[in-house]
């Protein structure tokens, strides 16, 4: 039996940020992974040719870059290969009419497009840029802060000395507002909404769903503030260079062997045994980077104490599915809106509210949507070091699927199994795509298809291909992730934690619960 201070399940970037916190503070620290490679939804491979690599989850490292991980150890992990590539032209959104609209850190730039649409809209997006500079601090203090905790007591006390209790309130609205509700009362063009709110579609929030607005708002004004950023070579730069600082520092990461279940000991955890057999000694903590489903329905066995919690962690839900297309071309897309869109990181395709109304309510019954919303990461515009020379990588994540196959709302796909409808659903989004970029289909070398349920094969934390692990809906998010009353990372079992998207402050590249779990746990 080998023993350590702490063992972590999962090597997701929550776990190996928890890991790396932890070592570098005097713990020893074991972390486990099933799949032979470190990274959770963070990975880079070739999975279309040879040559091209493909980021095959998670892109856009914004929220890595602005953690308080990275801050806390910049220079030790760019030390160890981590290597960012900004984008200037950040995203973009694709109407039906053939026009586009873009945000840029020109700000100059994303004011003259929106001015050409509404000039009273271009003066509102200066403003709220304006009062993003005096709102950004505290809330990204409330987003970095455990929920509940003295420390966002303080935050939300220093805001109400600067800001005054008008600022709360107001703050309080923009938290429970819809997308449609909170773009409304701020702009006037369609177009300028549509922009906006497709970041609301990056979780589950779709135009009417309250609690939505504040992530159109925290991307579009972060984005203009400050840029986006991804990996040089790939996400995966983070996982490298996350793994290679755990390592220095003398923690042992296992991969490739999966855990078979958490060792109790007095009703505390006490360790894991490992699908070989070997078991890991914990004397003080098991850290569980996974989805609270997957640790206290398989991992875990059922006991009469716990019962109510593992209800409610039972009727914890997902988020809506997703498909990931992965294209090697032999040219970037030529959009129909012009060539500037060329030098876009994303580029969103959900041209009105109307329909991300329309295709989040049809996947949320079950149907495959007749319209996908799409999110076009065009990486190799920024860093053509991902493809052979002259050629490129095109990353399309197609969001808002029903995990079960109850029909198609076009009518057109039979199969009731994602094995079986997922290169046919495949076409419908390039065929939608050729509308908006012609030529498209005849620039594809090789794809590659990750339907939910591949997704899921590929990292189990993903139920359902919920990239999310479980909604954002305000009833999931906040004091109430993952379950009311064990929001601070701690669970019934004493000595046993989770991190990760499925906790506070949920799903991103940002991995403020493995950190934020870390610091709590050395106090």
């Amino acid at each position: 039996m080998m023993t350590y201070d702490a063992v972590v399940i999962g090597a997701g970037h929550n776990g190996l940020a928890a890991a790396v916190e932890l070592q570098s503070k005097g713990w020893s620290v074991a972390v486990v992974e099933g799949k032979p490679v470190a990274g959770g939804a963070v990975k880079t491979r070739e999975v279309t040719l040879p040559g091209f690599r493909h980021d095959l989850c998670a892109m856009n490292l914004s929220m890595f870059a602005g953690s308080a991980f990275f801050n806390a150890n910049k220079d030790a992990l760019l030390a160890n290969g981590l290597g960012f590539v900004p984008a200037a032209d950040c995203f973009a959104s694709v109407f039906r009419d053939g026009s586009y609209l873009g945000v840029s850190t020109d700000l100059e730039k994303t004011a003259a497009g929106i001015a050409a649409l509404s000039e009273k809209d271009a003066a509102a997006w200066r403003l709220m840029l304006q009062e993003f500079g005096g709102d950004a601090p505290h809330i990204f203090g409330l987003l970095g802060a455990p929920m509940p905790s003295f420390k966002a007591a303080k935050v939300a006390w220093k805001a109400w000395r600067e800001k005054g209790t008008g600022w709360l309130y107001d703050t309080a609205r923009l938290l429970l507002a819809s997308p449609r509700d909170f773009l409304d009362s701020r702009f006037e063009h369609a177009k300028v909404k549509t922009m906006m709110a497709a970041w609301g579609l990056h979780l589950d929030f779709a135009p009417d769903v309250a609690g939505g607005a504040l992530f159109p708002y925290l991307e579009s004004m972060a984005n203009q503030a400050f840029g986006m950023v991804i990996g040089q070579g790939g996400a995966d730069t983070i996982i490298t260079s996350m793994t290679k600082l755990f390592t220095a520092k003398g923690g042992e990461l296992i991969l490739g062997t999966p855990v078979e279940r958490i060792e109790l000991s007095g009703g505390s955890a006490s360790g894991v045994r490992l699908a070989d057999g070997r078991v890991l000694s914990a004397r003080k903590a098991v850290i569980a980077n996974a989805h609270p489903k997957l640790v206290f329905g398989k991992l875990l066995p059922k006991v009469a104490e716990r019962e109510a919690f593992d209800r409610k962690v039972e009727a914890f839900r997902a988020g809506p599915g997703t498909m990931m297309i992965h294209l090697a071309l032999d040219g970037l897309p030529d959009w129909k809106a012009g060539e500037a869109l060329k030098s876009f990181a994303y580029v969103h395709v959900a041209p009105d509210l109307e329909m991300m109304s329309r295709v989040y309510a049809e996947a949320m019954n079950g149907l495959l949507p007749a319209e996908p919303a799409l999110v076009v990461g065009q990486p190799t515009a920024l860093d053509p070091s991902r493809a052979p020379d002259g050629k490129h990588v095109l990353w399309v994540q197609v969001r808002v699927l029903p995990a079960e196959i109850r029909g198609d709302a076009k009518g057109e796909i039979g199969a009731t199994d994602w094995d079986g409808a997922k290169e046919a659903y495949a076409d419908r989004v390039l065929a939608l795509l050729e509308t908006y970029a012609p030529g498209l289909g005849a620039k594809i070398l090789g794809r590659s298809v990750f339907s939910p349920l591949d997704l899921e094969r590929e990292n189990p934390n993903l139920i359902g291909g919920d990239n999310l692990s479980g909604s954002h809906h305000l009833d999931q998010n906040f004091l109430f992730r993952p379950v009311a009353g064990y929001s601070r990372y701690k669970t019934p079992v004493k000595s046993l934690y989770l991190c990760g998207a499925s906790t506070w402050p949920g799903a991103g590249t940002g991995a403020g619960s493995g950190f934020m779990l870390a610091n709590m746990l050395a106090k």
